[in-house]
């Protein structure tokens, strides 16, 4: 329309209707509407049962008071009602506070502290390691066994397990202290991470790794992706094929455990660490694997160029630096 009344400008009305197809009342109408100054708004009629000034002055003072400073206007409007006081309805009490910008939590609530998002690098085995505890179930319904599990992020080697019958911070002290002395971690050398549950935030397992000279990190409470190596460790074990829908005894669970993580460990080739053991990437003879790999491929390479149209093969790489939580690039 902008446009159609630019044109009837310059070349006429009749012209620009007929250049436009336009009917030459549409730019008439058009050109009047714009023309006529708007109209000013009409001041509000004030409600006959609307409060007065004193009258909002008084309900401010009362909601500022000492005694209903914290608490939410329908708490007020029923206090001061059981008293046989009425000032005005809950929602003139919302009204008046969003006149003066001050409709927010008015009651006293505990303020949950902001949780920092962990991240975590490592760039060899031994710096950190990530642990939990899931269930296995028992013979019966609503019986299960708990497994505990010690990972270490670059390697994915699991350092040690354990398999009880109870979630108890006591069974997970002894089991970190013995996987901490096995590998021998030195002092500040080792990060542990583990999510919030009882038994990783006790007070005994802290006092044990401060004594260790491990530092300790925990997951945000709520968010299931801040400990991503354990998760997909237990995915593995409950996804075998041989994983049973329930173990008989706590012997049993304990047979099966130890058979799959001398499995996992020793013959696992695991596609995270360039499809390696975890063994051979955390006492570090993945490189002269991967040297042999390289050799193999080139000799086929050699042996049949036809096969392989993008050049030289080469076998997966080695992981450099393994993050929980890599931070964000700048710009992203």
């Amino acid at each position: 329309m902008d446009e159609a009344l630019r044109f009837s400008e310059s070349h006429g009305v009749r012209a620009g209707s007929q250049a436009l197809d336009l009917p030459p009342s549409t730019l008439y109408r058009e050109k009047s509407r714009r023309q006529r100054p708007a109209p000013e708004p009409r001041p509000r009629a004030t409600s006959p049962r609307a409060l007065s000034g004193p009258e909002k002055e008084a309900v401010v003072e009362v909601l500022h008071s000492r005694r209903f400073i914290d608490k939410a206007p329908a708490a007020v409007w029923a206090e001061l009602l059981d008293e046989g006081r009425y000032l005005c309805s809950i929602r003139t009490m919302y009204r008046i506070l969003a006149a003066r910008l001050e409709v927010k939590e008015r009651r006293r609530q505990r303020r949950h502290p902001q949780y920092a998002k962990p991240e975590l690098l490592a760039t060899g085995p031994n710096q950190c390691w990530s642990w939990d505890i899931t269930k296995l179930k028992g013979p019966v319904k609503w019986s299960y066994y708990y497994l505990y599990v010690v990972l270490d992020i670059f390697s994915r080697f699991v350092v040690g397990w354990m398999v009880a019958t109870q979630e108890n911070s006591g069974l997970a002290k002894v089991l970190i202290s013995q996987s901490c002395s096995k590998q021998e971690i030195e002092p500040g050398d080792l990060t542990l991470h583990a999510d919030c549950g009882s038994s990783m935030g006790s007070k005994a397992l802290a006092l044990l790794l401060a004594d260790l000279g491990v530092t300790k990190s925990h997951s945000r409470p709520h968010v299931c992706d801040d400990n991503p190596y354990s998760e997909a460790q237990f995915k593995t074990l409950k996804y075998r094929p041989e994983f049973p829908p329930r173990f008989g005894t706590l012997q049993e669970a304990r047979i099966f455990c130890r058979e799959f993580f001398n499995w996992y460990n020793l013959e696992h080739r695991h596609s995270g660490i360039g499809l390696h053991t975890p063994e051979d990437v955390h006492y570090g003879t993945a490189t002269a694997t991967r040297r042999d790999r390289a050799q193999a491929l080139e000799a086929a390479h050699l042996r049949f160029p036809e096969r392989f149209p993008n050049g030289k093969p080469v076998p997966p790489k080695l992981p450099k630096a393994v993050w929980i939580n890599p931070p964000k690039k700048e710009g992203s």
